[in-house]
């Protein structure tokens, strides 16, 4: 098989994040014809037309590429065969019938699951360490402790709950394990081998995830059935002196219900939060000045200095495109339309 052409299409920035040299190296080591183009593009270039000069078999791009037209021809005889896109949702830039006529489609996918448990750990012990009110309040109030507000809580020897256990649940356990905690996972579809093969325990029912576990790490996948699936009393019926961390999906969650907890238990209960039901978080969103809530703008994924993780993830696949190799982990259909 001949060796294919890859379009990369991508701002300097985005070059420099995810194309460093040594990734660059395992890019030039495929022996592939590599077609740079600089974005955005000068005044007068049509992206339809810089794809119909060039022909790639592949395209390796970002956040600022343009969508590409529904019309491009698709395939293996003369058409574009695999766009790695080094983000995450593809919406924007792939049109649904270019993934119904059998266009390949990989996003930055279980590459991200690290840096996102990473943060998640942080979150958690944010909370239990109330830091986010004493970073705050020591910087604008001149706070010292005082009284009940200096209560906080360790992580170690505690019960967490993941409601859900994907790459990123299974990824967190071993960042857990040091601080001797006892971890089980509300996820119906993973089969008993995978959480065996964790050491983590499956909990029967969410309502036992929230009740039985001092913090509850939400990382449930957004579908319409587990829309607001996390409901006030779920929320409530975390003990006292517990945590609930989000880096998940933020309609997950009932924000609403979320609100009213965190108000009326600001003084047993924690919340940390990455992600939303309304981004960018409204400006006078509720959730903005309770002491009890850390919040972060929606930055677990990969850090600057990571993004050259999933660009290794792509580099791999292109060389399994240019073997005639199986790509995994395609966005099919199905999960187009559940994607955000």
């Amino acid at each position: 098989m001949s060796q294919p052409a890859i379009l990369i299409a991508l701002t300097p920035a985005e070059k420099s994040d995810f194309l460093p040299p040594p990734v660059q190296k395992q890019l030039d080591a495929l022996g592939v014809r590599q077609i740079p183009v600089e974005l955005p593009l000068p005044e007068g270039r049509v992206w339809a037309d810089v794809l119909a000069e060039t022909k790639p078999d592949a395209l390796v791009c970002a956040w600022a590429a343009p969508t590409l037209p529904e019309n491009l021809p698709v395939g293996s005889d003369g058409g574009l065969r695999y766009v790695g896109y080094l983000a995450g949702s593809v919406r924007k830039l792939i049109p649904r019938p270019l993934i119904e006529r059998g266009l390949l489609v990989t996003n930055w996918g279980g590459s991200i699951s690290r840096t996102i448990s990473e943060c998640g750990l942080l979150l958690i012990l944010s909370a239990m360490r109330r830091a986010s009110h004493w970073s705050v309040a020591m910087h604008r109030e001149g706070a010292w402790k005082n009284g009940l507000q200096t209560v906080t809580q360790s992580l170690y020897e505690k019960r967490v709950g993941l409601h859900g256990f994907g790459h990123i649940a299974q990824q967190m356990v071993p960042l857990l394990r040091p601080f001797g905690v006892a971890i089980s996972a509300y996820s119906p579809s993973v089969p008993d081998g995978v959480l065996a093969a964790h050491d983590v325990k499956r909990s029967t029912t969410l309502e036992n995830l929230f009740a039985e576990n001092d913090v509850i790490v939400e990382l449930a996948p957004y579908h319409a059935k587990n829309h607001h699936i996390v409901t006030e009393v779920l929320l409530r019926s975390i003990p006292p002196g517990g945590a609930f961390i989000n880096i998940g999906r933020g309609a997950v969650v009932d924000e609403a219900a979320l609100i009213r907890v965190a108000i009326d238990r600001r003084d047993d209960l924690e919340i940390g939060l990455d992600v939303y039901e309304t981004e960018p978080l409204p400006v006078d969103s509720a959730l903005r000045g309770l002491p009890n809530v850390a919040l972060l703008p929606h930055i677990a994924g990969p850090t600057k200095d990571r993004r050259r993780d999933t660009a290794s993830l792509v580099v791999e696949n292109l060389g399994r495109l240019a073997r005639g190799e199986q790509i995994p982990d395609i966005i099919n259909l199905d999960i187009y339309d559940r994607a955000t």
